[in-house]
């Protein structure tokens, strides 16, 4: 186990949260000091935390929490971990690793990539870049500046708990998410299983993978990631 640093919290604030669906909640939305890798990332507190609290991990998403991209699950996620989160108390952490660690623009180069046909491993690949740059040490940080030891994992990313294990933090357990399929998301859905092993329905994905490209087949000159509507919202199974 590394010895890192410790973290200090550096300020402390409640803000009540209010979604576009209506669901809202009142968070403290923790600051610190002395994170490794130098980001301002943040800790929002929900709920009442007991000694094994849920907690999640989640990566900064410019296009999916902010403007609702319907290429990944982001935002979608991260509206679910703050009800769950709340209901049970924990916290979820956000992290500034936009595009699993890569940047917004590298991110955007990488959709275009995906446009060509790659997939989001690829095409991190492709531009020499990590599939997954993302090191949660100052997530560990946090979670110890917090008091928090051991804790439930809200996550389908088995990396996420082999990374905290690794520095020192216990998951008791790891909570899977919901799912969330669009039809601009599914094949970004189906990579995430094959190449990091996310807890996610694969014959399901693998099954609405192939509808689309029957329909595309179907239509000459058609994108059936424009004009197939598929969305579903149903919970993953460990």
């Amino acid at each position: 186990m590394p010895d890192i640093p410790a973290a200090t919290p550096r300020a402390r604030v409640r803000v009540p949260l209010r979604f576009a669906d209506g669901y809202s909640a009142d968070a403290e939305l923790v600051t610190f000091h002395g994170l490794t890798d130098g980001l301002e990332h943040l800790a929002v507190v929900l709920g009442e935390p007991g000694p094994v609290p849920l907690v999640r991990l989640h990566s900064e998403c410019l296009t999916g929490d902010v403007f609702g991209s319907a290429r990944c699950d982001c935002g979608p996620q991260l509206r679910e971990a703050v009800e769950r989160i709340a209901a049970r108390g924990g916290v979820l952490l956000y992290l500034r690793q936009e595009g699993r660690g890569i940047g917004l623009y590298n991110k955007l180069d990488a959709y275009a990539l995906q446009d060509e046909g790659l997939d989001t491993y690829a095409a991190n690949a492709a531009l020499g870049l990590p599939e997954d740059a993302r090191d949660y040490t100052a997530a560990a940080q946090m979670l110890g500046a917090l008091g928090i030891t051991e804790l439930d994992l809200l996550s389908n990313n088995p990396d996420k708990a082999g990374q905290l294990r690794s520095l020192g933090i216990a998951v008791r357990d790891r909570v899977p998410t919901g799912v969330f399929t669009t039809a601009h998301n599914v094949r970004y859905l189906r990579a995430k299983v094959l190449h990091t092993q996310h807890t996610l329905p694969l014959a399901e994905l693998t099954e609405l993978t192939a509808g689309q490209d029957l329909s595309s087949a179907g239509r000459p000159g058609s994108r059936s990631a424009e004009h197939t509507a598929t969305a579903s919202s149903a919970a993953a199974t460990a």
